[in-house]
């Protein structure tokens, strides 16, 4: 299917055109550039929400999505799905088995969902994943949905990806502050507990809402008091903190929720949470300067992107490597040299004879 096609296709809203397209902006063929371009001018017009869904191998992350699909189907709003799987450095190939979890949403015409490998990519996401999402986006879709594996210090692109992050952690995750490191905890805009049925899920939600109140500096505030404190003069009433439901807050305060996805136990409790922290970017004005952040992020990275392929190819840099590598092995010269080599000669504009 040519671009030309592929671009006729999109404008009839035709779903064998869209995945034609995210295959041409995977593998980055010849027009994919264009058809981004072409996307990029359709973003912001349908009131399309981006919900990152991160969390460890085997939290439940593709069933919890699947039951949030169902909800949004429930509510006639149609979904697009990028599921993210690791790619194995050895193989450098992924299981993808995400649609197989998603079953029932992948048999609905409302539903489009995508598996994508990382291909080596860091934080978690594959390079294109965000490109790829702005077709679903501009498709039509109103909810897009990242579905990525990861909770490490680099797995945080994601975070920079969607509007709202969710962030899905289990009992047997083991102990709750080793889950919660310094990265993790600034990703989240809401912490799920999924298979709140096991045994020590109170406890490790518990856990989560004190680590996070340490950060905000009222640690406990979820924790009853044996004593309940007297209700304050003019305060109708002693709230503990902030209820994160006022006129008055100034910041969200992500709520810790319990689900079970394989019963649907909590996800409306996850579905509505989603609809207030929206709700609460658009007050705020946060919403805005998020994307206006992911779209100079983006830039940068397409900048970033072309140099490397320029300098790849137009440099032969890899030729350049090959002269060198016994050099390098032999330790007769570093990485540093060569690289400091290659750099003198696209400067002096040599770059395109790499063996002299």
């Amino acid at each position: 299917m040519t671009t030309e096609r592929i671009l006729e296709g999109l404008a009839r809203r035709d779903p064998v055109a869209l995945a034609r397209a995210i295959t041409l902006v995977e593998n980055q063929h010849n027009g994919f550039e264009r058809v981004l371009s072409h996307a990029h001018g359709l973003l912001g017009r349908g009131g399309t929400r981006r919900v990152g869904i991160t969390g460890p191998p085997g939290a439940g992350k593709s069933t919890l999505t699947e039951a949030l699909i169902q909800r949004f189907r429930a509510r006639r709003l149609s979904v697009g799905v990028v599921a993210v799987d690791p790619t194995s450095p050895f193989t450098g190939g992924a299981l993808l088995g995400d649609r197989i979890r998603m079953e029932s949403g992948s048999l609905d015409p409302g539903v489009f969902i995508r598996s994508m490998a990382t291909r080596g990519a860091q934080g978690g996401l594959a390079t294109t994943t965000e490109e790829v999402a702005d077709l679903l986006e501009a498709f039509g879709f109103e909810r897009v949905l990242l579905e990525t594996v990861g909770v490490g210090q680099t797995e945080l692109d994601i975070a920079r990806s969607a509007e709202t992050t969710v962030l899905v952690l289990v009992p047997e995750s083991g102990d709750g502050i080793q889950a919660l490191k310094a990265g993790v905890m600034e990703i989240a805009d809401i912490y799920v507990v999924n298979k709140s049925d096991r045994p020590g899920a109170d406890k490790f939600r518990q856990e989560v809402e004190v680590m996070l109140g340490i950060r905000r500096g009222n640690a406990f505030r979820h924790i009853s008091p044996h004593h309940p404190a007297p209700p304050r003069a003019g305060k109708g009433g002693g709230g503990r903190g902030r209820t994160g439901q006022g006129p008055a807050d100034s910041q969200w305060e992500p709520p810790v929720l319990a689900t079970a996805a394989t019963t649907g136990t909590g996800v409306d409790e996850l579905a509505a949470a989603l609809d207030r922290h929206y709700a609460y970017l658009q007050a705020s004005g946060t919403l805005a300067e998020r994307r206006r952040q992911r779209l100079a992020a983006r830039t940068r990275a397409v900048l970033e992107r072309k140099l490397r392929r320029w300098l790849l190819e137009a440099t032969r840099v890899e030729e350049l490597l090959a002269l060198r590598l016994d050099e390098v092995a032999d330790g007769r010269r570093s990485p540093y040299d060569v690289a400091a080599e290659i750099l003198d000669q696209v400067k002096a504009g040599e770059g395109g004879d790499a063996t002299r």
